[in-house]
């Protein structure tokens, strides 16, 4: 699963590790994105000691067996993090799909936890990028889900999610355990505060705040992208 920052993607990886049948990782190659970029981002320096920041074996690992044999492994994945050697044409062997959100709600919840300094660090352009190769590769559209959507309808959306990924819907996608899991990468407590206190999807989105200029414009370039991705994304019964 392929999406940007604050866009219920841990909402997402708890919801699949719910399941009976699935495995989950938090993010694998976000090691090696701050140790290549050297983004300043919160706890960077912990994240990169604790994870493997060789790309080319980050990339082995996850093309390999699921984490205890599981027949499901879900991985979360940002495509910004992408800045070295590998990228989604390395992947010939998942099943891609692609969360999107309203590039302004994105925007008014990163900037409670991160410096925005442009919109790269959504992921949007990448992100359209890698669904159209996706689409070149597979001849049809790959999955496409908006968090608007989940919320307002999550049953709905994720049992045509899990068909369009030929996999099995489970009811249990739509509650799990509150608090931090051992799956969460080693920075869930700067991000994962909201989705700790949960246990289950949110509510259905109000009103899309209000920004800054500077915000608006961040949201602003993102739009194009954004929209293309929602051309393709999946609507409840």
């Amino acid at each position: 699963m392929w999406s940007g920052p604050r866009n219920i993607s841990t909402a997402m990886m708890r919801s699949f590790g719910a399941r009976a049948d699935c495995a989950v990782s938090d993010e694998p190659f976000y090691g090696a994105f701050l140790k290549e970029t050297g983004e300043p981002h919160p706890m960077a320096a912990e994240i990169i000691d604790n994870m493997d920041c060789d790309w080319k074996r980050v990339l082995a690992t996850l093309s390999g067996d699921p984490p205890g044999g599981e027949p499901v492994w879900y991985q979360k994945h940002m495509p910004h993090h992408m800045e070295g050697p590998v990228h989604i044409e390395h992947m010939p062997h998942h099943r891609h799909a692609f969360l999107i959100r309203n590039p302004a709600r994105m925007v008014a919840s990163y900037r409670h936890k991160n410096e925005l300094t442009g919109p790269e660090a959504l992921g949007y352009a990448r992100m359209r990028r890698y669904f159209e190769t996706e689409a070149d590769r597979l001849g049809h559209a790959p999955p496409v889900v908006d968090s608007d959507a989940i919320l307002t309808n999550p049953a709905g959306v994720l049992a045509k999610l899990c068909e369009a990924l030929d996999i099995a819907w489970a009811p249990a996608m739509l509650s799990w355990k509150k608090g931090p899991l051992p799956e969460d990468g080693i920075w869930g407590p700067h991000w994962y505060d909201k989705v700790n206190a949960s246990t289950g999807f949110g509510a259905p989105p109000g009103p899309v705040p209000e920004l800054s200029e500077y915000q608006q414009q961040v949201a602003d370039a993102c739009r194009a992208d954004y929209a293309a991705l929602a051309d393709h994304s999946i609507k409840a019964a």
